[in-house]
């Protein structure tokens, strides 16, 4: 996610008129915001509603309703409207009878209804009738009807501070606070017949969380979602995930993410979770008795974490727990909560989310792989010499000592083709094509580089293989011997390699995953294998006071070597003092830092296809090009140019090389940072080359509607009116006659063509008023 303030138009549409070429371009300008920027709104006015906490707010179309909480004396059960287009405060209209007042109940919108389950009732000042709930209750925004739900059958038992969501027309209840424990388990009652409605306990399966409270939910891409909360001695920060259709529960693991990269939030309670664009925002709650302030997001499709940085000028809410929050449309909004000193919030803040299309770059380098279309190298492995096919372009990109290895069986082919070809002039060029599936020859005459790796076996060679197209590897069951095995001979690949990145991942999930039943066998294979490392996290792990009885009382202790037997005892007579370094840990270079080394120089010596920009030749590859591209795909797969060459146009239009550098940046490390005018070139081309989706498109918009200044005026109208996009053209003449003295100054200027020129002088006569003209004619 970009850190850097930028701006969103909340309400603008792209006009997908114009797919093959530029004939007309729309954008619609509107009213923009700051992307991820803080802004503080109206406080809710004491004699509209209390300040409180421990409340629940839902949104409806365009307003946030608060019902409930407590104002620190009394409970309450009003039910307040805030307005996010006027930024105005009211009280909801109710009829009938609402819930009696209470706390850390919850709250969720179904069709046009509201629905309030349980929560902590009673007179909190006198101390008296205090109790949980497990009603139901359904408020409709259309009428202001307050109705209970009198549900026949079994029920949840009452409860408080739980987490409910609706998914599949059905509310569903999950943990919470009965007044002597805490739960885990599941309810769910469909909200399509109030009358045949009735509650059913969902049998969980997997790794369900432990009996906890004051956690949030939120669902996102058909899974339910649950962070952190009270659960006494266990609480932990671990994110876990449900789902629906399986009734499956898993915890989401973190071994995948790298020293050095942003960590998961810290462990918490009374903190709010809400998901956006396959994000989700974890924000606020008491953190080890802090109150953080920092806005955590986690991508559900890279499972990573990261702290959003607000934009420059935010007007940031303070740390606070028992706070709520709800999105509309691309913003959150959070309301009340307790902050410091034990004092109640009536303040409302909302937060811009960016809602860009997502990064495709690992997802499109993986498919690469795993379809092995346009192969140039087949790797030949061990002993056995079993047989591996890949790409020069992303190998020696992401390898250096695989780069070594291709380069030195490319000068061995070429000394074997020279060879041949003066023994034999007549049959030209030797080592013509062997039987090869179409789409894996690296052109129509060139067979495929054999290169042969003594040191490596198939399938830890595929991993690493995986690893170096996608940054990450499909991690095998957690704590299985084998797979357990498997990653430790990708770790012993990784180092004698040098990929400084991928050691690391295999040490975390090889540490992550030792256990009372594994430990002894990945001790055994670390001492084989020389990974020290390794070797030393097992023995540390075998002495511990809580393991070493269990360990050397099985079947495995016996069968062990006499020497690591020995060394075990030893080590649990004299432990080894823990040395903890301060030296940051090498985590190597990522996916996108060596692909841009790569377009940067670093592969031209790999290049294989020339891109002729209005006849000027820019060596490319073609293995990137296609994996980014199903323009170029399609025509790799059945219409290559026989010289090697293709013609870059964006439909009828030429791009500048300006533009077509921005252009390669984003297909080869996914940039999009580039200068206006540039988008202007460029925002057709996601349709033109087929791009995995108009991720770039957005950012060339948001760019265009931003960062046209009086500095880059000109320029960007010259591409305007070469790419037709006429309301751009006019917004630039808008802004030129409105500044033209300091435009006047621009050596640009001179450099126009005469027809620009002209619609210049056009504009700026236009622009005089009737009142300017009739006072220079009395002047006259």
């Amino acid at each position: 996610m970009s850190c850097k303030s930028t701006k969103v138009a909340p309400s603008v549409d792209f006009d997908h008129s114009c797919s093959d070429s530029v004939e007309y371009l729309t954008l619609n300008f509107g009213p923009f915001e700051t992307v991820h920027r803080w802004r503080r709104l109206p406080q809710c006015d004491e004699f509209v509603g209390s300040r409180r906490s421990k409340h629940t707010v839902v949104a409806y179309r365009d307003a946030i309703y608060v019902f409930g909480g407590d104002n620190g004396k009394n409970m309450l059960n009003d039910l307040l409207r805030f307005d996010v287009k006027d930024c105005s405060w009211c009280r909801a209209f109710t009829t009938g009878t609402p819930p009696a007042p209470r706390y850390h109940h919850s709250a969720a919108v179904y069709g046009s209804s509201m629905f309030v389950f349980g929560g902590y009732t009673g007179d909190i000042y006198s101390n008296s009738n205090l109790k949980n709930k497990n009603d139901l209750f359904e408020y409709k925004f259309a009428t202001g009807q307050w109705t209970e739900w009198k549900v026949e059958g079994s029920l949840p038992v009452a409860r408080s501070a739980h987490g409910a969501t609706v998914y599949n027309d059905k509310l569903w209840i999950f943990a919470g606070y009965d007044g002597n424990a805490r739960l885990n388990d599941m309810w769910t009652i469909s909200l399509q017949d109030r009358e045949h409605a009735c509650w059913e306990e969902i049998d969980q399966s997997g790794e369900i969380p432990p009996s906890c409270c004051n956690f949030p939910v939120a669902v996102c891409k058909d899974k339910m979602f649950v962070f952190s909360g009270q659960s006494g001695a266990k609480i932990t920060n671990n994110l876990f995930q449900f789902e629906f259709r399986g009734n499956m529960w898993t915890r989401i693991p973190t071994e995948h993410l790298l020293r050095g990269s942003p960590p998961p939030p810290q462990r918490r309670y009374g903190h709010t979770m809400v998901t956006f664009d396959r994000h989700l925002y974890v924000f606020g709650g008491a953190a080890d008795n802090t109150l953080p302030n920092e806005l955590h997001c986690y991508d559900v499709d890279s499972q990573t974490w990261e702290v959003i940085q607000a934009s420059l000028d935010s007007e940031m809410p303070s740390g606070r727990l028992f706070h709520a929050t709800a999105v509309i449309h691309d913003a959150m909004y959070i309301f009340g909560g307790t902050v410091d000193n034990n004092v109640r919030s009536g303040e409302m803040y909302r937060f811009q989310f960016s809602s860009y299309p997502k990064c495709t770059l690992h997802e499109d380098y993986g498919r690469l792989w795993e379809n092995r279309q346009f192969c140039d190298v087949e790797f030949i492995l061990g002993e056995r010499e079993e047989r591996v096919l890949g790409h020069i372009a992303i190998v020696t990109a992401r390898c250096q000592w695989l780069r070594k290895k291709i380069l030195q069986a490319r000068d061995r082919q070429r000394q074997r083709t020279k060879r041949e070809s003066s023994e034999d002039s007549d049959e030209g060029a030797a080592g013509g094509p062997r039987d090869i599936p179409a789409g894996n020859r690296s052109s129509g005459t060139q067979p495929l580089l054999e290169v042969f790796i003594r040191e490596a076996e198939a399938q830890p060679f595929e991993v690493l293989m995986q690893f170096l197209y996608t940054d990450k590897i499909q991690y095998p069951r957690r704590g299985h011997v084998q797979d357990v095995l498997l990653i430790m001979d990708v770790y012993k690949l990784a180092l004698s390699f040098k990929l400084s990145r991928l050691e690391q991942l295999c040490v975390q999930y090889i540490e992550a995953s030792v256990d009372l039943q594994n430990v002894l066998s990945v001790c055994e294979n670390a001492n084989k294998l020389q990974l020290d490392q390794l070797k030393e996290h097992c023995l540390n792990f075998v002495v511990k006071e809580s393991h070493f009885n269990q360990v050397i009382m099985t079947k495995e202790f016996e069968r062990l070597s006499t020497a690591l037997i020995v060394e075990i005892v030893r080590r649990k007579q004299q432990p080894h003092p823990r040395i903890y370094s301060e030296q940051p840990v090498d985590i190597g270079t990522s996916l996108v830092q060596d692909m841009k080394a790569y377009l940067e120089g670093g592969g031209l010596e790999f290049c294989d296809i020339i891109l002729l920009l209005d006849g000027h030749p820019r060596p490319a590859h073609k293995a990137i090009l296609a994996a980014r591209s199903s323009y170029f795909e399609a025509m790799f797969r059945s219409f290559m140019p026989e010289d090697g060459q293709v013609n870059i146009s964006i439909g009828e239009m030429v791009p500048s090389k300006q533009a077509f550098d921005s252009m390669l940046r984003y297909i080869y490390y996914g940039d999009v940072n580039m200068p206006p005018e540039d988008s202007l070139y460029l925002f057709s081309a996601p349709y033109y080359y087929g791009f995995s989706n108009n991720r770039l498109q957005a950012y060339c918009k948001q760019n265009l509607e931003m960062n046209v200044t009086v500095e880059n005026v000109l320029q960007i109208l010259e591409a305007a009116d070469k790419t037709q996009a006429l309301d751009m053209k006019k917004h630039c003449l808008h802004i030129i006659v409105h500044q033209f003295i300091k435009v006047s100054k621009l050596p640009n200027l001179r450099s126009l063509s005469q027809l620009l020129l002209l619609d210049i002088i056009e504009s700026l006569a236009t622009h005089i008023s009737d009142k300017q003209r009739a006072e220079m004619g009395s002047d006259i």
